[in-house]
């Protein structure tokens, strides 16, 4: 049967460590990064660090249900088999939805970035371009996509140690800047390390949190590396290290460069640095680094949709056809599907207010959240199930089960400091229509047998 085809192991280690190491760098660090700084201080690497810490628990617990069994792709898999097919079905395809929201956001920022340099193009031709290169690349092998990512991730990766290595010269050499002398102790300097208080520290982690949206990338495509037992582990255990490297590193620098409150809000901080130092193509620089952090996101959202399709369709929580694969052993029709929809989000983009544009996002992000309490909660499951086989584990979620209830506390805490804010609020309170919405379709397809519902969710061994 087509649902029994093998996806292609075609993912090298390079490939697995420099896309777990681009899942947790974002666009909101190269440009969002002065707003952030702006509304909490200094005391946002604290937020990074404790949500960081979380997010490595959270895969530590992923990696393990992984190598439990090599046979299944994705956490999804896993979903079904210890929490039943309508958590599965709620599950996928809320995943599919957080993706295909990251994808319509990046997508219509990529037409923007572009438009940096061809002012004079419409926005939607480089962001068609984009897209149709990305399906091609998707369709050819998975090993392209790994390549692209790859190179993507490389792009970010060198900005920000160029950023460090740039810092740490200022720091050394107490580099004079236009807001003053370059010094760690700008740290605490300026109001303190909490200068908006504790109120602006609790707020900071809904922006910590949005950061490392699509971290969980790497279990995805555990599947399909050709090692996976020696990758993932790596993978996963040096997520610590690149938090502190890339998200600490780099936050540290900015603000040892310049007094949090000298920062602009509105434009990147990696610009005003490279700028202090005389590179007269630093916005261009950063220009480029945001592009490629756009598309690798968007690279990423129809990857990790078309695989999640799939998975469905293999469940019968999606139609058969999705299961099929190309010569090539990449699912063709699930990634033309994905990349369709997301066309579609990005013509409709152009009609529907901004207002209802970031609720969908915001709505994805706690989507996001829901994503990660089920992995958890699946990972608890299997531990419960199966003592036997976890006891023979070499990979596993350090301080069982205690750390599980640890994680839960922090995302309830999360979903807390969202319905503080005003512009996640409402996202707050919508987000349960979207899952009132899956239940009602498992309903009718799977418990009342709906005529339409059956033809359109139609089982793979039909």
């Amino acid at each position: 049967m087509e649902s029994h085809e093998e996806l292609e192991r075609g993912l090298k280690n390079r490939h697995v460590q420099l896309i777990s190491i681009g899942g947790a760098i974002g666009t909101g660090l190269f440009l969002g990064a002065g707003k952030t700084i702006q509304l909490t201080g200094p005391s946002i690497l604290l937020s990074y660090m404790i949500t960081g810490i979380i997010i490595f628990l959270i895969m530590r617990a992923l990696g393990e249900l992984m190598l439990s069994n090599l046979n299944y792709h994705s956490f999804l898999d896993f979903i079904a088999d210890y929490l039943g097919n309508k958590a599965a079905f709620v599950t996928g395809w809320t995943y599919w939805f957080c993706w295909i929201a990251i994808a319509m956001a990046d997508l219509t920022a990529t037409g923007m970035y572009v438009n940096y340099w061809l002012p004079g193009i419409p926005q939607w031709l480089p962001e068609i371009i984009a897209l149709v290169l990305l399906l091609g690349l998707n369709l050819v092998a998975v090993g392209l996509f790994g390549e692209m990512e790859f190179w993507f991730a490389l792009i970010k990766v060198v900005a920000i140690i160029v950023l460090i290595v740039v810092g740490a010269f200022m720091i050394f050499t107490s580099f004079k800047t236009s807001a003053g002398t370059v010094n760690v102790s700008n740290l605490w300097s300026h109001g303190g390390f909490f200068p908006k208080g504790m109120n602006g520290f609790v707020l900071s982690f809904q922006m910590a949190t949005f950061a490392f949206c699509g971290v969980e990338l790497v279990g995805l495509i555990g599947g399909e590396t050709s090692d996976p037992k020696s990758v993932l582990p790596k993978a996963i255990n040096t997520i610590p290290l690149r938090i502190i490297l890339f998200y600490l590193g780099s936050l540290f620098m900015i603000m040892s460069i310049y007094p949090w409150s000298s920062l602009s809000a509105d434009q990147s901080p990696f610009v005003q640095v490279f700028s202090e130092i005389g590179i007269a193509a630093a916005a261009s620089i950063v220009n480029l680094v945001v592009l490629s952090s756009a598309m690798s996101a968007c690279n990423s959202a129809i990857y990790s949709t078309s695989r999640m399709v799939r998975s469905l369709a293999q469940e019968g929580s999606a139609p058969s056809r999705f299961t099929k694969l190309t010569r090539n052993r990449v699912p063709g029709n699930a990634l033309v599907f994905s990349t369709l929809v997301i066309f579609i989000a990005v013509i409709l983009n152009f009609f529907v207010p901004s207002r209802i544009f970031t609720m969908i996002s915001s709505i994805a992000t706690i989507c996001f959240i829901f994503i990660w309490g089920m992995i958890v909660l699946t990972h608890m499951r299997y531990r419960k199930t199966k003592p036997e086989l976890a006891a023979k584990g070499s990979f596993k979620l350090p301080l069982f089960p205690y750390t599980s209830y640890l994680i839960f506390a922090f995302l309830a805490f999360v979903l807390f400091v969202l319905a503080l804010a005003d512009d996640t609020r409402e996202a707050l309170f919508f987000s349960p229509i979207w899952f009132i919405t899956l239940l009602g379709i498992y309903y009718f397809k799977f418990e009342q047998n709906i005529p339409i519902f059956n033809k359109i969710f139609r089982n793979s061994d039909d």
